[in-house]
């Protein structure tokens, strides 16, 4: 049992590194640092079999929020399944439901990987200094990519900065895609709003929390993502209200107000939070901000762009609706979608859309209505998770809980117009945030017993 031990603070202090380390390589989109992940993960896996087979107990903590993903999984490696082959020009060729069998069977790999990952954190997070590791390790991977973004944006004159392929005036942090950077600080605001409004600590702990925040929101406006300052802003409305409805009332006669009041100082909360937000960024990036509206209103308009490119949202959306609509019912195959697209892209060909800058447009032509069906079953998880973790947690727990919930909220929002959960990194992240949700309740340490009449108790 000491040797499991033992192998059980392996398999976590493993799974913090993969968090640390995989954003590093341009989020790990490159095919090697997809294989290098995705074996790292695998290599924990086999330590969790072996710790198993030591300690006889293989789960623990809430797994229906992870059940839609093993089915999505084993979907994508059916949709790569080859049922006959046809001799085109003397070369054999597969047809299967996917559009690109391989790229399906490797998208299966993918999430099987990520939910691998899910799995060993909520198995091994035992107690709340855990927890307090892996919710701090989100943050602090963010935080230092925002000042390494800040740090490339104010330095960098040439293309390549410590990364080769990192282009002057292109990408933000070690993305390429300034937006992919968005994806990784929503999680971490969330953790970083509940862990200032709804947890206990000491003032310069809280100050410590501030800054990092003040860190995340600076570098997300001068990241210039339009879509990154939308999920933020709903994340602090969603936060905000969350901190309204947990003050306790001092008497029974402030609670029989307070239900008057409540939709007052929410609406009051929610014009401070937008003012403030539209404060900042006209501060912080007035310039990009403006030239960013007028390109989101170029891409909305319904004129046809002078080049007939076709690189526009809405030309893509269009696409990927004609897409959907003759895939209608498995789709074209989940990670097949740059193979399919052209088809009905109709543009001059210089670009081809290779993701349809919605992963819920992406996952209704990839994937039918089997998909959408699949993403209800997840959403209804997600809620009764959801439900379940507000209910039994306390202290810590529930703030960081209630971080992980706003975190979700602003990925959720992002990913209406972009497609940032592409990148294991952000990926990787984001299913940290479902295994938070998912965890039992752990036993609070003693100082944590002391100031339990914290937030939402």
């Amino acid at each position: 049992m000491r040797f499991a031990d033992a192998l059980a603070t392996v398999i976590f202090c493993g799974l913090v590194a993969l968090l640390l380390l995989t954003p590093i390589p341009y989020g790990s989109v490159e095919p090697w640092a997809q294989a290098a992940f995705e074996c790292a993960v695998f290599a924990l896996a086999f330590l969790w079999c072996v710790h198993a087979a030591l300690s006889g107990s293989w789960f623990s903590g809430e797994l229906r929020l992870f059940l839609p993903l093993v089915a999505t999984i084993a979907f994508a490696a059916l949709q790569s399944i080859a049922w006959s082959h046809t001799n085109i020009a003397g070369v054999s060729v597969g047809n299967a439901l996917s559009a690109d069998p391989y790229e399906s069977w490797i998208f299966a790999l993918r999430l099987l990987a990520l939910t691998l990952a899910g799995l060993l954190a909520i198995r091994f997070t035992a107690d709340s200094r855990r927890l307090a590791v892996l919710a701090n390790s989100i943050i602090l991977v963010a935080s230092l990519s925002a000042i390494f973004g800040i740090v490339r944006l104010t330095t960098q004159h040439r293309d390549g900065f410590l990364l080769a392929s990192l282009r002057s005036a292109d990408g933000f942090a070690q993305f390429i895609n300034k937006n992919h950077f968005a994806f990784l600080a929503e999680p971490a605001i969330g953790l970083v709003v509940a862990m200032i409004l709804l947890k206990r600590e000491p003032g310069q702990r809280k100050l410590l929390y501030l800054s990092a925040l003040i860190l995340l929101w600076a570098a997300l406006v001068l990241s210039r993502s339009r879509g990154g300052l939308v999920a933020v802003s709903a994340q602090m409305i969603v936060g905000a209200l969350f901190f309204i409805y947990s003050r306790r009332p001092a008497s029974p006669a402030a609670a029989r107000s307070r239900r008057t009041r409540i939709i007052g100082v929410a609406a009051a909360t929610i014009v401070a939070i937008v003012i403030t937000v539209a404060g900042t960024t006209l501060w912080l990036g007035g310039d990009q901000l403006s030239t960013g509206v007028e390109t989101a209103a170029s891409e909305m308009s319904a004129r046809g762009d002078e080049r007939h490119e076709g690189g526009r949202r809405r030309d893509i959306w269009r696409a990927t609706l004609l897409m959907a609509r003759a895939h209608p019912i498995a789709g074209a195959g989940l990670g097949a979608y740059w193979a399919e697209i052209p088809a009905y892209h109709n543009a001059s060909g210089v670009l081809t859309p290779q993701q349809a800058h919605s992963e819920y447009l992406e996952v209704l032509a990839s994937a039918g209505l089997i998909g959408i069906g699949l993403l209800a079953w997840f959403l209804v998880a997600l809620l009764r998770t959801i439900q379940r973790a507000l209910e039994v947690f306390t202290g810590a727990q529930r703030a960081l809980a209630i971080g992980a919930i706003i975190g979700i909220v602003g990925v959720a929002v992002h990913s209406l117009v972009d497609f940032g959960l592409h990148m294991p990194a952000n990926a990787l992240v984001f299913v940290m945030l479902l295994a938070i949700l998912s965890l039992n309740h752990l036993d609070q340490p003693v100082w944590a017993q002391a100031h339990r009449s914290g937030a939402f108790k």
